[in-house]
């Protein structure tokens, strides 16, 4: 049988449409079904990155404000705070999260955290930088780096934010 154009109208363009079956999802569908999916990530990444932020802020304020560094460690800092009682943030990389400890309470401040590292220096800028020299002891740190990546679980498949949270912050109060 020859085809020639037009020739797919009324009754066999109708079998030929029945033929591959019923299964099959819309374009309206799939658009829709996108849209939804793509909502859905929009949600959970801009959630996930306000608790980022939320977390950096609280933790800026409370370093900003204390007296000094005690302790030190790549995934824990203890402070003494404004009035000279101990505060320390902790990163736990099996519990994924960033506890803050002050006059024994403990709180979250960051969950679905995948990495987080603490750097300290000291306040003296090198030259034609904005780079702060390492530190000799703890007592001599005034800044302190933070920089940490999270991630969550969106419609079944991990999804990491696009870029690594990182702030330098200044000791002020000392």
């Amino acid at each position: 049988m020859r085809c020639r154009p037009g020739a797919f109208t009324g009754r066999v363009f109708k079998q030929a449409l029945r033929g591959r079956g019923q299964a099959a999802f819309t374009l309206v569908e799939l658009m829709v079904a996108s849209a939804l999916r793509s909502f859905v990530a929009m949600a959970n990444y801009t959630e996930m990155n306000q608790r980022s932020q939320l977390a950096l802020d609280k933790m800026s304020k409370e370093i900003r404000q204390a007296r000094q560094l005690t302790a030190f460690s790549t995934n824990s800092l203890t402070f003494a705070n404004a009035d000279g009682n101990p505060l320390s943030f902790t990163y736990t990389p099996n519990t994924r999260r960033l506890e803050r400890v002050s006059e024994g309470q403990t709180n979250t401040l960051l969950s679905d955290c995948d990495s987080l590292q603490f750097s300290i220096y000291q306040h003296t800028m090198k030259s034609n930088s904005f780079d702060c020299y390492d530190v000799v002891t703890v007592a001599d740190a005034r800044v302190i780096q933070m920089n940490w990546k999270s991630s969550r679980d969106i419609l079944g498949k991990k999804a990491t934010t696009e870029s690594v949270q990182s702030a330098k912050i200044v000791i002020r109060n000392h």
